[in-house]
């Protein structure tokens, strides 16, 4: 898409900060008016497009993508996107421990134990641990638990969870990362936990390295969009 706007301005408007194009407001894909809740985030999103070159690309925006995704895709559909989270509390990845090698199973134990205890005091939710790829149901409370912590988020924190979730594929963990227990980095290394310890053994080829790089950029993006969000009181 061909760059015809010169300047970019953020301004107060109803329900937050809007971003104009010489004067223009900024809309999303499906035409709602790109609002924002934070002063910061708007700012941070106007240097997204101030940077553009002669063509726009929307694949170099991505806190205007993740605020078009909350604002198109979340925002009134909360209900839904919850219920797709918690899914993944049904096949929790923490929960699947290896069976072999030792090593694996200590590292295993190790690192994602305290996570899922975390989830036990944070959620009340006490998931189950299974072996190998056999599928464990997880308790209808445990799960009950997790949605009710999903539920207490807002859009734009629900938005942040559901991308930290197509990362990590772990619920506990992207918890976590919202929550901000964890840092992108340790949130993406432990989700990566059985990869990373493949790639000790055999290495790692370039195709694998690109994709791995361009996961661990999101996940930063993404907490920089979290900072960016309005305070709220820790649990």
């Amino acid at each position: 898409m061909k760059r015809l706007y010169k300047q970019v301005t953020v301004q107060a408007v109803d329900g937050g900060w809007g971003i104009a194009l010489d004067g223009r407001p900024v809309r999303t894909p499906a035409k709602h008016a790109l609002t924002l809740p934070t002063q910061a985030l708007a700012e941070a999103i106007a240097n997204e497009w101030q940077g553009q070159g002669e063509e726009v690309k929307p694949q170099t925006m991505p806190l205007t993508q993740l605020a078009s995704t909350c604002l198109d895709g979340v925002m009134n559909r909360m209900p839904d996107v919850a219920a797709a989270s918690v899914e993944y509390g049904g096949s929790e990845l923490l929960c699947y421990r290896a069976e072999e090698p030792p090593e694996l199973v200590a590292r295993q134990a190790t690192l994602w134990q305290p996570l899922l205890d975390w989830a036990a005091r944070r959620y009340d939710a006490h998931l189950l641990l299974a072996s190998g790829i056999i599928h464990t149901a997880q308790p209808p409370q445990a799960l009950n638990a997790l949605r009710a912590g999903i539920d207490a988020l807002d859009a734009w924190r629900l938005t942040a969870l559901q991308n930290a979730i197509g990362i990590t594929g772990s619920l506990v963990l992207s918890l976590a990362f919202v929550d901000g227990r964890l840092t992108p980095e340790e949130t993406f290394e432990l989700a990566q936990l059985e990869e990373n310890f493949q790639i000790e053994r055999w290495g790692e080829d370039w195709e694998a390295a690109d994709r791995r790089n361009n996961q661990r950029a999101d996940l930063a993006v993404t907490k920089r969009f979290l900072d960016m969000l309005p305070h709220t009181p820790s649990a």
